[in-house]
């Protein structure tokens, strides 16, 4: 960057912009060079939510120039590097949900935990999750009310400059909590340090779960109501979801139970206006109009995809090809073609017992998976299909890139949560099966009762109706079955039937690329 230009937004650096809003008509256009000064930049005042786009979108594409184009993250293949299917992988392939055949690089150690501080996958999900907060800084240091003072921005849009300041502290929590989740203690910035080549400090767990925490409680006055943001942006119920997850994860995260103060973050999306849609059913959440087909009524936070305007080899698109393969008919997932690599694990099939929410193939495909690169070892999944409810696939005619919006909060998890805090104590159990059973009833499965509702029954339920949703690998370790071999599934630590692995993986190491940009940063234990 020269240094006559005076703090560059990141999105300019890469000379693009995305428009409009965060709805599936987001498109991207060309800036007429390659530097923009800020200053010349919000001259125009539609460029402060321009701005908040491209934080939501950072989500979902993975650069400027389309699928692979351009891409914001260096070191690895644009779609690789995309951070939906970057998060996906790690918290699914990782876990007795997921297991892909593909030998790319590294790709196969997130099989059998068997990865290390050089794996670009790993690497790829930590710098995603570092550039995005780096956007969410650079959007808070140009909003900031001295610099919307200086260039007499309106009240009108000063106004609308609240909302949108609280969403992007809301994306930087939630992929702090992300980097957290994933590494332990990560490196620390905001906007108030300084753009240039200082090296952000590591913070501990701790300090990062307090940090989060006191910003989601910080933002909630400035989050609009339930449901009165544009639908993929965020809202106060959105912000109340992230604070129930801190709680619920604390035990992991901090060594302390707050399942009490889980339960009171819980209840006001247990009450909004979200609602489960029961005249529709568990297959339309997963499909190419979920946008429009009852299920947003559910969905309290999405990653948003469009088959045309939001291109990308990651994501949905990753999930939708990369399971089909085999005997397989592509068209009735809605793509033109299947890539052949992801399926799933026999301990998860043998959750399902007939409920209609296990959506496997099954035919030619083999339920015990004796070669992990060999496709039809293991059943596929045809949950994710770029098809829409009224008939006919997405809006991509060449059946390449999907519609699908990916779910990462939806009401039905928060059913789910409370189901937890109820077997945990914190809640009627009674209550915890009504929730459960709008949810099974909805599926077509069998209804249960209070007296189903146990830690053990929990945790399976999450996987029935939230599998390859991106939360097996952090409920396994909440419930202690993930490292160690209390619960064992095949290819786990590298053994076809499974086997005890070191606690060192219930974190990834700190990618030693990362380390050796900043060798103040401490490697995690075991690594």
């Amino acid at each position: 960057m020269k240094n006559k230009i005076l703090s560059l937004l990141f999105l300019v650096a890469v000379t693009s912009m995305f428009t409009v809003s965060c709805s599936k008509d987001i498109a991207v256009t060309e800036e007429d060079s390659d530097y923009v000064t800020s200053e010349s930049l919000f001259q125009n005042e539609a460029a402060y939510k321009q701005f908040l786009a491209k934080l939501y979108m950072g989500l979902a594409t993975s650069g400027q120039g389309g699928p692979n184009g351009a891409p914001d993250i260096s070191g690895i293949d644009g779609g690789f590097g995309q951070y939906l299917r970057a998060y996906w992988q790690l918290n699914e392939v990782t876990t007795d949900e997921a297991i892909i055949g593909w030998a790319d690089g590294n790709l196969p150690a997130l099989n059998n935990q068997t990865w290390g501080s050089n794996n670009e996958f790993i690497y790829a999900m930590f710098s995603r999750g570092m550039y995005q907060v780096s956007l969410c800084n650079e959007f808070l240091r140009q909003t900031s009310d001295d610099k919307l003072n200086s260039r007499n921005v309106t009240a009108a849009t000063r106004a609308q400059i609240v909302n949108f300041r609280a969403e992007a502290r809301f994306l930087r929590a939630f992929s702090y909590w992300n980097l957290m989740d994933m590494f332990g203690n990560i490196p620390f910035v905001t906007e108030n340090d300084a753009v240039g080549y200082s090296l952000p400090p590591q913070k501990d767990r701790a300090f990062m779960f307090n940090y989060i925490v006191s910003e989601l409680n910080a933002i909630d006055g400035d989050l609009v109501a339930s449901r009165a943001n544009e639908y993929g942006r965020i809202d106060k119920v959105a912000g109340k979801m992230l604070l129930a997850k801190m709680y619920l994860n604390a035990q992991v995260y901090i060594n302390q139970d707050k399942f009490a103060e889980a339960a009171t973050a819980l209840a006001p999306v247990l009450s909004s206006s979200y609602s489960i849609n029961t005249s529709s059913s568990y297959a339309k959440l997963f499909m190419a109009d979920n946008d429009v087909n009852g299920s947003q009524s559910e969905i309290i936070f999405p990653i948003r995809f469009d088959g045309i305007n939001t291109q990308t080899w990651g994501g949905t698109t990753f999930i939708t090809h990369a399971s089909v393969g085999g005997s397989m008919n592509p068209s009735t997932s809605g793509v033109s073609g299947g890539w052949a690599g992801l399926r799933t694990r026999p301990e998860l099939v043998g959750k399902f017992a007939g409920d209609p929410r296990g959506m496997f193939y099954t035919s030619g495909q083999n339920l015990s998976i004796g070669n992990v690169g060999n496709f039809t070892d293991g059943y596929a999944v045809q949950k994710y299909k770029n098809v829409k409810s009224t008939g006919g696939q997405g809006s991509d005619a060449s059946g390449t890139f999907v519609d699908i919006d990916f779910p990462l909060f939806r009401l039905g998890d928060a059913y789910l949560m409370y189901a937890e805090l109820a077997a945990r104590g914190q809640g009627s159990t009674t209550q915890a099966a009504t929730y459960v059973n709008m949810l099974r009833t909805r599926a077509g499965a069998n209804a249960v009762t209070a007296a189903d509702i146990t830690l053990n029954f929990v945790l399976d339920e999450r996987a029935r109706e939230l599998y390859w949703e991106g939360h097996r690998r952090q409920d396994l370790i909440r419930f202690g079955k993930y490292s160690g071999g209390t619960y064992n599934w095949q290819w786990k630590g590298n053994v076809q039937a499974g086997t005890s692995i070191d606690p060192k993986f219930n974190l990834f190491p700190i990618p030693s690329a990362a380390i050796g940009s900043n060798p103040t940063l401490q490697q995690n234990p075991g690594y």
